[in-house]
């Protein structure tokens, strides 16, 4: 076998790949480490939702993308910090400024909503992230919807038991206990399932957010503020 041969060989097949107008575009649409449907990325690279699927497969194959199927819904992502590395060294080669992505999301709804029955937006993002950097979650870094689940970590069980969650009575539900849910207007994760929807309970109760009444919207209140900086280490939700 030859080593050298075969490495030069994948990458000219990656190059080949970046190298496609269109492609490059959806490439450097998901450098903002959020996710995207392939209608939005047809947009975005400027070409028909059904060429769009064609582009997307060849970058899935070369492993430049992942997709995450969620319902109905499939979304791309990077495939990982080298690619965005990779795609960064060649725009300072390039040179220029790329406008950024921005979904239409109605304002009041970005902050903090709910997503069925756990926090989403900015704030579910947010906490997201920092009880993943607390250490109490484990998983969740694969592309379907079982390898996208979350365990608790004994750390987590301790911190959500403090939290006054019952773990074990939220294990036993019939639904899925913990797992990573795209946010739609943050396009990153926020923490779904039965874990997510205690939360979120949690934070209903201890009037850290407050319902609007005729919306998905959640109000984030001063006490919310101070718990959240607290607990989660949050600056300002």
């Amino acid at each position: 076998m030859d080593v050298e041969s075969d490495a030069d060989a994948a990458v000219s097949r990656i190059a080949a790949a970046i190298g496609e107008p269109p492609r490059a575009r959806m490439l450097y649409c998901l450098v903002d480490g959020r996710a995207r449907t392939s209608t939005e990325l047809a947009m975005v690279a400027e070409v028909k939702p059904s060429t769009a699927s064609v582009h997307l497969h060849r970058l899935e194959k070369e492993r430049l993308v992942k997709v995450l199927a969620q319902g109905k819904h499939r979304y791309y992502r990077l495939a990982g910090e080298d690619v965005a590395a990779a795609l960064e060294a060649l725009s300072v080669l390039a040179g220029g400024f790329r406008n950024s992505f921005v979904p239409h999301t109605p304002n009041r709804l970005l902050a903090a909503r709910t997503c069925y029955d756990h926090i989403a937006g900015t704030l579910g993002v947010a906490l997201h992230d920092r009880i993943k950097a607390m250490g109490w979650l484990s998983g969740g870094a694969g592309e379907s919807a079982a390898e996208n689940a979350y365990e608790l970590t004994p750390r987590g069980i301790k911190a959500f038991g403090e939290l006054g969650i019952d773990v074990q009575a939220n294990r036993a539900l019939r639904r899925r206990f913990a797992y990573a849910c795209v946010d739609w207007s943050e396009r990153r994760p926020h923490l779904g399932g039965a874990v997510g929807a205690a939360l979120l309970n949690i934070a209903l109760e201890r009037k850290w957010v407050i319902r609007e009444l005729d919306s998905r919207a959640l109000a984030i209140t001063r006490v919310g503020r101070r718990e959240m900086r607290a607990r989660f280490g949050l600056g300002d939700p």
